[in-house]
């Protein structure tokens, strides 16, 4: 599968965006939109963090989001009979929408388009590694671009893709209302927000869990004036009840928690840098290896550049902290819009 299926019409709508709004206005700080995008993950309803201020009523915001994973994880347990390989790249596309339905409430919905290949980013990362003196973990002994997601146990085989893929992923429905907001010029605010997301994904390819799953979380922010730009902070914890679904059912977690923490500095009005740390429970049980049962640590660093008060493009790269419970490394765009 080709990466250009899914970044052409990204970058095609960006230029659109950026012609048709040349006015600079001051760069927002809030959370990257992205979440784990390991394949025995992201086909669940873990959802971003998302900012702590409720869109007004009648103001919408779309949001088209980009996120490239490069995955390679080997491990096996004798003892308990157990191999995995997860081995391939994802892309997942979003198209998110916002909507103020009332003060302080809020509307949305996500509609994902998943995909899996053999990709191209091997080679970068081997070279990546090779050059910070970082450990290979395996790569250089595998087939460079190869797709092979593959775990079993005690001679069964559990899971096995290896054909490359493309389709609609699970839709999601969200909610948010609006706790506290002091509404200053470096605003203080709190929101509780909820997902719900539904099973339509072919679960048998990866493309969802093939179950419902509910999630409900606390996000907040502070924002700080300085001599020279202004420095947010931001965080949410929360938790997901989910259902068995068709993934690994017999091991499945049916409750999980997860949660964000993260700083931002912006310098100018045109830019913004930040960073945040983000992880989760286990979503799977009775496994001796950590890609099935470990407890996940991102960490993503990036920014935002702001084309106009209206227009942003936030730009990011992860990396998995506690290592083989998320991908080696993934890249995240989001292009966003208020209306």
């Amino acid at each position: 599968m080709k990466i250009s299926r899914i970044a052409f019409p990204l970058f095609a709508i960006l230029g659109m965006f950026i012609l048709l709004d040349r006015p600079l206005f001051a760069a927002e700080i809030t959370p990257f939109y992205t979440f784990n995008q390991s394949p025995l993950v992201q086909i669940f309803g873990l959802p971003p963090a998302e900012r702590a201020r409720i869109l007004p009523p009648g103001h919408g915001e779309g949001t088209l989001v980009l996120d490239v994973a490069n995955d390679f994880a080997h491990n096996n347990n004798g003892l308990t009979g157990e191999s995995i390989l997860l081995d391939g790249e994802s892309y997942r596309t979003t198209l998110a929408f916002r909507y103020g339905i009332a003060k302080g409430v809020e509307g949305g919905i996500d509609i994902p388009l998943i995909g899996y290949g053999g990709g191209f980013l091997d080679g970068f990362i081997e070279g990546w590694h090779d050059f910070f003196a970082l450990p290979q973990g395996g790569r250089k002994e595998a087939p460079r671009n190869r797709l092979l997601f593959d775990y079993g146990k005690n001679g069964s085989e559990l899971l096995q893709i290896d054909d490359s893929s493309f389709g609609v992923g699970d839709l999601r429905l969200s909610g948010g209302l609006q706790l506290y907001d002091d509404g200053s010029r470096n605003p203080r605010a709190l929101a509780l927000r909820a997902s719900l997301k539904l099973p339509t994904g072919d679960s048998g390819r990866l493309h969802g869990s093939g179950g419902t799953d509910l999630a409900v979380w606390l996000t907040g922010s502070d924002d700080y004036g300085l001599s020279w730009g202004h420095l947010g902070l931001f965080g949410a914890v929360g938790g997901m009840a989910t259902s068995d679904g068709d993934v690994l059912r017999g091991q499945r977690r049916n409750m999980v928690g997860f949660g964000t923490l993260g700083i931002g500095w912006s310098p100018a009005e045109v830019i913004a840098f930040k960073t945040q740390l983000s992880g989760h429970t286990p979503f799977y049980r009775d496994s001796a290896l950590k890609e099935v049962t470990g407890y996940a640590l991102q960490l993503l660093i990036g920014g935002t550049i702001a084309f106009s008060e209206r227009t942003a493009l936030d730009i990011g790269v992860s990396e998995d902290v506690a290592v083989n419970t998320s991908p080696d490394v993934a890249f995240h765009l989001a292009l966003s819009r208020r209306f």
